[in-house]
Parts: C-alpha cells; sequence; structure tokens
C-alpha cells in the first residue's frame, strides 16, 4: 500500500508540473486514468487471492488508458482551440434581476477595437481581421517587416493603448501565416494584484533539509547500513551532498536564466521522497514554476540550455570521479538502472567508456559496478539529465527543440521521439519506465510572445549537439564498442 500511495504522489506531482497547464481537462481526471490500470491489477490480485492479471489484458487495459489519457489532454485542447476561434454569440441585454453571462462578451468594445486597429501600422503588419473570444482577441493579416521589428512595434503600442490588459503573443501555427492574439493577463486583475508571492524561501528551505533528510537516508539504504556517525559519512552524505548539489544547480541555473529575461518563476522547490527498493533515490529532483509568459524562442532556448547544461557540468564530474573509487562485482541476471550495487556498464554509452577508463581490465564482459555513493549520485545526475534532454513538451530538451524548429515542427519530433523510445524499450527492458513516462507528456509547448522569432545559427548548432549528447547517455552501447573495449 506505500507503494501505490507513492506511485499516485509521484503520478500527480508529474501531471501538475508538465501536464496541467497545457490542456484545461481536469488533473484528478487525468490522473485517474493514469492511475487506473495499477488499481484494476491491485483489485484483480486480491479478488482472485494473488493471482495477477493475464498479459494480455494488462497490455490491453494500459493500451486504452493510455488512449483515454492522451485523449482527454487533447480535448482539452480542442475545447480551448475552439473557443479562441469561433466568435461568441451576441450578449444578451443586461437585465436587472438576472446579470449578464460574462464569459460572452467580447474583451474589447466597439471604441477600444478602434484603438486596437491604430496599433497595427499597414507598412508593419496589414491587419484584415479579428477574431473574438472571452480571453482575448486573434488578430489575422500580412507581415511587412521582420518578425522581431513588427513584434516589438505592436507592443509597444498595445501597451501605449491598453497597458498591462493584454499579453502580446505573436505565433505562426501555419508556415507563411504569422498571427497576433491579445490574451487577458490574469496578473492585471485585481485578483492577480493580490496572489501570494512566488519567492517563498522559508517553504523552499524546508523542503531543502526534509529531501537532505530522505536522501541520507537513501544513501545508507543502498549499501545497507544502519545511521551511525561512521555510516554518514562514508554513505549518506557522500550521496546526499552531491545529488542535491546537481539538482540546485540545474535549477538555479534556471532561475537565473528566467530571471534575466524578466521571467516570473519560483524559487525551486524540492521534493522528497521515502527511498525504497524500486526507487531508492530519496527524491525527484527540484522543480521551478514560470509564471509568466517566455518572451521569446532565443530566451525558451536559454531556459533549456542552462538546465541540461548545469546538470552535466556536476553529474559528469561526480561519475567520473566516483567511478575511480568503484569496484566490480559479477553480472547480476536481472538487473535495472537503480541497481547500484550491481550496475550493468553497457546500459549507457557514456557509463561504458567512462567505466572502462575509470576501472581498466577488472570490467570485464561477466563484469558490473558497484557504484561508489558519489558515483551513484553522478549516475543519478546523469539519468535526470538524459530525462530533461528529451525532445518532448516542457522538458528542456522540448524547450530547445521547439526554439529551434518551431513550435509545431517540435511537437511532430517529439511525438516521433516518443515511439522512438518506446520501441528501444522492447529490445531494452530498463528505458520501459522512460518510455512511459514520456507518453503522459503532451508534446505540444506552450507558444512564447514571439514565437516567430527564429533563434541565431550558434543555438541551432548547440541544440543539435544536445540531441548526440542525449544519444550517448541513453542509448546501450553498442556491440562494436563493448567489443574494442572488451567488455
Amino acid at each position: 500500500m506505500i507503494w501505490l500511495f507513492l506511485l499516485g504522489l509521484f503520478t500527480y506531482l508529474f501531471i501538475t508540473q508538465w501536464v496541467s497547464n497545457l490542456t484545461r481537462t481536469s488533473v484528478w481526471l487525468l490522473w485517474s486514468v493514469a492511475m487506473l490500470p495499477v488499481f484494476v491489477m491491485v483489485v484483480w490480485t486480491i479478488v482472485s487471492r494473488g493471482q495477477t492479471m493475464p498479459t494480455q489484458y494488462s497490455l490491453v487495459l494500459f493500451a486504452g488508458c493510455l488512449v483515454l489519457y492522451l485523449y482527454l489532454i487533447q480535448r482539452g485542447r480542442i475545447e480551448r482551440s475552439t473557443m479562441d476561434t469561433a466568435p461568441p454569440a451576441p450578449p444578451e441585454p443586461i437585465s436587472e434581476i438576472q446579470p449578464p453571462n460574462l464569459a460572452s462578451l467580447r474583451p474589447l468594445n466597439q471604441a477600444e477595437e478602434s484603438s486596437l486597429q491604430t496599433c497595427f501600422p499597414w507598412s508593419v503588419f496589414y491587419l484584415k481581421h479579428l477574431e473574438y473570444h472571452p480571453q482575448g482577441v486573434v488578430c489575422r493579416g500580412q507581415l511587412r517587416t521582420t518578425p522581431e521589428a513588427a513584434y516589438r512595434t505592436i507592443r509597444e503600442n498595445v501597451e501605449a493603448q491598453f497597458g498591462d490588459r493584454f499579453h502580446v503573443i505573436f505565433q505562426e501555427y501555419y508556415p507563411g501565416e504569422p498571427f497576433f492574439e491579445l490574451v487577458v493577463n490574469p496578473a492585471a486583475t485585481i485578483e492577480g494584484k493580490n496572489s501570494p508571492v512566488l519567492i517563498r524561501p522559508g517553504f523552499a528551505a524546508a523542503l531543502f533539509l526534509l529531501t537532505m533528510f530522505t536522501t541520507t537516508w537513501a544513501g545508507l539504504q543502498v549499501v545497507g547500513r544502519v545511521p551511525t556517525i561512521a555510516a554518514l559519512l562514508e554513505n549518506g552524505f557522500p550521496y546526499s551532498i552531491p545529488v542535491l548539489l546537481f539538482f540546485a544547480a540545474r535549477s538555479f541555473g534556471q532561475f537565473i536564466t528566467a530571471r534575466k529575461y524578466k521571467i516570473a518563476i519560483t524559487l525551486p522547490y524540492f521534493v522528497p521522497i521515502i527511498p525504497l527498493p524500486f526507487f531508492p533515490l530519496g527524491t525527484i529532483g527540484a522543480f521551478t514554476q514560470l509564471k509568466s509568459p517566455i518572451p521569446d524562442r532565443k530566451a525558451l532556448f536559454d531556459i533549456g540550455l542552462v538546465g541540461a547544461f548545469m546538470g552535466l557540468i556536476i553529474s559528469i564530474p561526480l561519475l567520473a570521479w566516483g567511478l575511480v573509487q568503484s569496484s566490480v562485482v559479477a553480472l547480476p541476471n536481472q538487473g535495472g538502472l537503480f541497481n547500484f550495487q550491481a550496475l550493468d556498464p553497457r546500459f549507457s554509452i557514456l557509463l561504458a567508456i567512462f567505466g572502462k577508463l575509470a576501472i581498466g581490465r577488472e570490467l570485464t564482459p561477466d563484469a558490473a559496478i558497484r557504484l561508489n555513493p558519489m558515483a551513484i549520485a553522478g549516475w543519478v545526475g546523469v539519468m535526470f539529465t538524459a530525462f530533461n534532454l528529451m525532445p518532448i513538451g516542457q522538458l528542456d530538451g522540448g524547450r530547445m527543440i521547439h526554439a529551434v524548429f518551431g513550435r509545431r515542427m517540435g511537437a511532430r519530433i517529439g511525438r516521433i521521439s516518443r515511439f522512438l523510445l518506446l520501441g528501444f524499450a522492447i529490445v531494452y527492458p530498463h528505458l520501459l519506465l522512460w518510455a512511459v513516462l514520456l507518453l503522459l507528456l503532451p508534446a505540444l509547448n506552450e507558444p512564447t510572445l514571439n514565437d516567430v522569432l527564429e533563434v541565431d545559427s550558434f543555438r541551432d548548432i548547440v541544440g543539435l549537439l544536445a540531441l548526440v549528447i542525449l544519444m550517448i547517455l541513453v542509448l546501450p552501447a553498442p556491440k562494436f564498442l563493448t567489443t574494442a573495449l572488451g567488455m
């Protein structure tokens, strides 16, 4: 029951962090559908007195719930898209008995509409028509200058006319058809201005201390030691301090980058979790939440890049130094990514190369690595960095792909990547958990304010380099490499 509770908690945090802001579908409905296969299998086991559900039934159950889960996310998007493009019905006359239906009112009256039309100079963006919805206005027309100059001019004109009432979004869903969208800024409302402050250092510090306790406990649990002073110094702190350093570095890197671009963002919040046999890490990481739109694709790229870069510059040296102090054991019949006492070095190209360089001849084809606590922290950092480099949704890699190729093409790459990883998981079962988690993530990311402005060639090259690094971290070592390394 404890495992079931923690799995449910992890799924809920996963959905609220990466999925909830991309769809109008209720978080609890998405959570219920995601957890339904687990609940059904538990009930089946109880009713059948310990017998597990047949494999064919399990596959049908998981596939059906996955299709329903993705449909619910897309349904939330369809409702929003339909509402964005379909003009509302004319508002009913105001009655002294019944208040008007505010959802059907236009966000601009006739005088404000005339003012809005003056915000679009014909030499910058020739405005053809407006489309209304309760949250804002879609302005369609023809671009007659560079995207950067057009966005700067239109935004300044709108701000001069309406202040901070709208977010000005410039995007191009179809090639060659850019359009502006004025979305009501919730921060400009009374409720938004009176919302709680983003920076809550006391709450962040409390979560950090609690996570330090759970990760120190995890460092002891991995080697099966009781919490003595010697055990804390040899196994507890050598794991918890480096792994917390890794998560703090990548999260604060994103925090500083977001503040550089004047994006409202929360402090990093660590997520403690009780170490368990199937997930002995003591934490699922630290996260920040962006509370205001990202200005352009360059800022989006930099936020994703800094998170991945900070993760690599911390985790790779930790892994390399820890492997030097690690030892060799017999290769088990079954292993996984969290089997730190007998980790198969062939799980990753990076791990195979680093392991051979650090350990040498002792790392034979029938040998595994017993990781030192610092190497465990480095390996955890490498796994989290690799997962976040996946070119999907709001992950670091998804943000970079969106910035380089555009929102629409980035979503296509994300969908292809999910099914490619699922195919790899059939051959390499240790990737199955990643494949399932990525299937739960929406591939389509939210647009930036100026989503038409492209990134420079340097960011293009860095983005492609990030994909190469991802393959080195994720793909198992091929046969020719293990043969050359004598593994």
